[in-house]
């Protein structure tokens, strides 16, 4: 996976760059939704509460490895020449908008660690060993992990907007670049 020439055009991402994209966009969604939408508003005293806590917990460290994996194979291969908005300032904070996404899932996967870790999930949830704290609430881990959920979750809002605003307004076609196709 060793980036082609600079010199050498691409129409398209890198098949696994497409692949990793669209496959952490359902797992992010999924691990937001049931992060914000089932485990804050379950209480601790549930018996779903430590299933839905090893799912989460599961799909985490799957999302911390993919992002792992994306960020190398972007590193790796050849990319298509930027698109311009016809904003200079939205062309300018684009590409930090891109890295801030990996600065957030990695923020994300660190505060879940320091949940689990002073929690003693992985004993109790995947060890059936002790038992869940009354609350997360009081746990500093916990506070920076319910910011960042907030935070990536409007880069992801503005990440669609961007892209839905090139697709339908622009028309310039620029979802096709994150997408299987030939290349050159």
């Amino acid at each position: 996976m060793t980036a082609p020439a600079a010199s050498t055009p691409v129409k398209r991402y890198h098949p696994a760059l497409v692949t990793l994209h669209w496959l952490l966009a359902v797992l992010l969604s999924a691990a937001l939704g049931s992060g914000a939408g089932v485990l804050s508003k379950m209480p601790n005293t549930s018996p779903d509460k430590i299933p839905a806590l090893r799912t989460h917990l599961i799909v985490g460290g799957l999302i911390l490895v993919l992002t792992l994996l994306r960020l190398l194979a972007r590193l790796m291969t050849a990319h298509p020449r930027p698109v311009s908005s016809g904003m200079a300032w939205a062309d300018r904070y684009a590409p930090m908008l891109h890295w801030a996404f990996y600065l957030a899932v990695l923020a994300m996967a660190a505060s879940g660690a320091g949940i689990a870790l002073g929690a003693h999930l992985p004993e109790v949830v995947f060890g059936g060993v002790g038992h869940l704290p009354p609350d997360f609430g009081g746990m500093p881990a916990r506070t920076a992990h319910g910011v960042m959920s907030k935070l990536l979750a409007g880069l992801i809002v503005l990440h669609v907007a961007a892209a839905l605003h090139h697709q339908w307004v622009l028309r310039d076609g620029l979802l096709a670049r994150m997408w299987f196709g030939r290349r050159r």
